[in-house]
């Protein structure tokens, strides 16, 4: 399995990215939208999500299918973010039909970044107007490092960011994009190596291969506070996937999160995996490529995170020094 011509989650066809950032916020929303509403899941492993319109992707609710998922920073205030987005998609005639109207269909999730040296001191919450501005910018190439969602994030030793990656299983395209602020580490110890080392294709996160010496484990020390940390990100597939197959590929998925970020999925953190399936590529085998994907999207998630961390750019103020500062 290799990677896509652009190695970005834009690689699956009928899918597109925007996002919007306020440096001197040091936060920012990340978007996925797709050509034609995709069906919709999403899965959830830590202890202190921030989410909106989740309970619509269960398998037994009535809307099967969404319009965008979004990622935003800002906490509980970034979930305004998606009534940015749902106003766009609204005004483009986008929308669920309910007689006469079309509402939108638009989760999203959170992770915290309140503390991560940006003014925070707004008068009006920001986050619906930079919803608006990431739909806007929606389209095939994706920023990495310290964009969008990612822009102030964190993880418990260096600077996080938006990471992305994409992956050919046949004639299947599978991506990932994600947010990383993370309580646990990208790389282990105190090196450069990443903990995702072993999934790399070629030099996407600067090659430097396994760690060949990992440090014996260790009980780790809390580097944040309750709900000062998490991951969300999206996988998306073009495969035909019914929404409790695309249940069981965001579940899969973790795999891939708890590979790359040690610790992960801990009480602290948040974190949550989407999924979205275009629906275009038949499924040439309905038991063995959902297993196959499932292995893919987990793969994939690994290397995105890495890059993520990989890509994070030095800004004033910032709490924790980036991968390039200290080993590039």
């Amino acid at each position: 399995m290799r990677p896509g011509p652009r190695n970005l989650i834009t690689d699956v066809p009928g899918v597109a990215v925007g996002q919007a950032q306020d440096a001197h916020l040091k936060s920012g929303v990340t978007v996925l939208v797709g050509d034609a509403p995709f069906t919709a899941a999403v899965h959830v492993m830590g202890g202190a999500p921030g989410t909106t319109e989740t309970d619509l992707l269960a398998p037994d609710r009535l809307v099967q299918q969404a319009d965008a998922l979004v990622l935003a920073g800002g906490s509980a205030y970034g979930l305004a973010a998606a009534d940015g987005v749902r106003a766009g998609l609204r005004a483009a005639g986008r929308g669920f039909a309910v007689g006469d109207q079309r509402v939108p269909i638009v989760p999203g999730a959170i992770l915290f970044d309140l503390l991560n040296g940006g003014d925070k001191s707004w008068d009006a919450n920001p986050y619906a107007a930079l919803g608006r501005a990431a739909l806007d910018a929606a389209g095939a190439e994706v920023t990495l490092g310290s964009a969008g969602a990612g822009m102030g994030a964190m993880t418990g030793t260096l600077k996080g960011g938006i990471g992305s990656a994409s992956i050919l299983v046949g004639d299947i395209t599978l991506g990932a994009l994600v947010a990383v602020n993370a309580l646990g580490s990208a790389t282990v110890g105190t090196g450069p190596h990443f903990w995702a080392a072993p999934f790399e294709h070629g030099a996407e996160f600067g090659g430097r291969g396994p760690c060949p010496a990992p440090p014996a484990p260790d009980v780790p020390r809390l580097s944040a506070g309750p709900g000062q940390a998490t991951t969300i990100a999206i996988v998306a597939t073009d495969a035909a996937l019914t929404q409790a197959q695309a249940t069981r590929l965001a579940v899969a998925a973790h795999d891939g999160l708890a590979r790359a970020l040690v610790p992960s999925h801990s009480l602290l953190d948040g974190d949550l995996v989407f999924a979205a399936a275009t629906g275009a590529q038949p499924l040439p085998d309905p038991l063995e490529t959902p297993f196959q994907l499932g292995h893919a999207a987990a793969l994939c998630l690994s290397r995105a995170i890495a890059r993520a961390v990989f890509h994070a750019s030095p800004a004033p103020g910032d709490p924790k020094p980036c991968w390039h500062a200290l080993y590039g």
